[in-house]
C-alpha cells in the first residue's frame, strides 16, 4: 500500500483532483441550464406549430393571446397566464385536482383543450377571495380541516363552488355526489362534505337575514304578497343539483 502511494507523483495528483474539481463544478451548470430549459414560456407559441388566437375572460380579466392547438386549459392556466393554484395531478382526467369553473361548470383543465375556452369564461381558485376576504368556502375548508396535503384542494373548491352557484342548499348527499370526480389522496372525505354543508348553511342565514329585512320594508310599503311570491321563486330556482359533472 505505501508502496503504490509513493508512486504516484505530485502531477498525477493534480491531474486527479482537478478532473474531480471540473465534474462537480459543471453539474450546478448543468442543473441551471436544465431548469433554463424547462422555465415557462408565457407569451409565445412555438415556430411551425398550428395556432389559433383565442378570447377568454379568466377570473374577471380579458385575455386575447394566440394559444398552440395542442395546449391543454390547463397548460394555458398555468404556464402561459401565471395561475398555478390549478394543479395537474393524473393529467389524464381522473383525479381532479385540475378543476376549473368553465361558464360556471365545473370540469377537468388537463382534459379541455385551451382553444375550446375561446370566448367563454374560466375561474380559477385565484377568483374565489375577494383582495383579503376569503370565499365562504375556503373559510370552512379552514375551520373544517379540509385540506391535508393541499394538492386536491384547489380541484375539491371548485367542485364545491361550482355545486353551490347552482343548488345553494344542498343535501350531504348532493355534496358527496357533486364532489365524487375528486379523488383526496389523503382521505379526508367526510371534512370537506362537513365544509361544505357549513358554508352552504352560513350563505343560507346570510341570505335569510337579507330577506327579513327587506320583507319589513315591503311591509311597510304595502308590497309584502309580491315579496314573498319573489323569494318563493328564488327558493325553487335553487334547489336543483348542480355542479357535478
Amino acid at each position: 500500500m505505501s508502496k503504490r502511494k509513493r508512486d504516484i507523483s505530485r502531477r498525477q495528483f493534480l491531474e486527479g483532483t482537478g478532473a474531480v474539481l471540473a465534474v462537480a463544478t459543471a453539474g450546478p451548470a448543468l442543473k441551471v441550464d436544465m431548469s433554463a430549459a424547462n422555465s415557462p414560456v408565457t407569451d409565445s407559441v412555438a415556430s411551425g406549430v398550428p395556432s389559433t388566437a383565442i378570447r377568454l375572460v379568466v377570473n374577471g380579466t380579458e385575455h386575447r393571446l394566440d394559444v398552440e392547438d395542442r395546449w391543454t386549459l390547463a397548460e394555458l392556466l398555468r404556464d402561459h397566464i401565471g395561475l398555478t393554484g390549478t394543479k395537474i395531478g393524473c393529467d389524464r382526467g381522473e383525479c381532479g385536482a385540475c378543476t376549473v369553473l368553465l361558464d360556471g361548470k365545473p370540469v377537468y383543465s388537463c382534459s379541455n383543450l385551451a382553444v375550446w375556452a375561446d370566448g367563454r369564461e374560466v375561474q380559477t381558485v385565484e377568483g374565489l377571495a375577494h383582495g383579503e376576504q376569503l370565499d365562504p368556502l375556503q373559510q370552512a375548508f379552514m375551520e373544517h380541516d379540509g385540506p391535508q396535503c393541499g394538492f386536491c384542494t384547489s380541484g375539491q373548491l371548485m367542485s364545491a363552488k361550482g355545486l353551490l352557484t347552482h343548488n345553494s342548499h344542498p343535501t350531504p348527499h348532493e355534496v358527496r355526489a357533486a364532489m365524487t370526480g375528486n379523488i383526496c389522496r389523503c382521505s379526508n372525505y367526510n371534512r370537506y362534505v362537513e365544509a361544505v354543508l357549513a358554508a352552504a348553511s352560513t350563505k343560507k342565514s346570510t341570505t335569510a337575514n337579507g330577506n327579513s329585512g327587506r320583507s319589513t320594508v315591503s311591509t311597510k310599503s304595502g308590497a309584502e304578497v309580491p315579496a314573498k311570491k319573489g323569494r318563493r321563486s328564488t327558493a325553487v330556482s335553487t334547489t336543483g343539483a348542480g355542479g357535478a359533472r
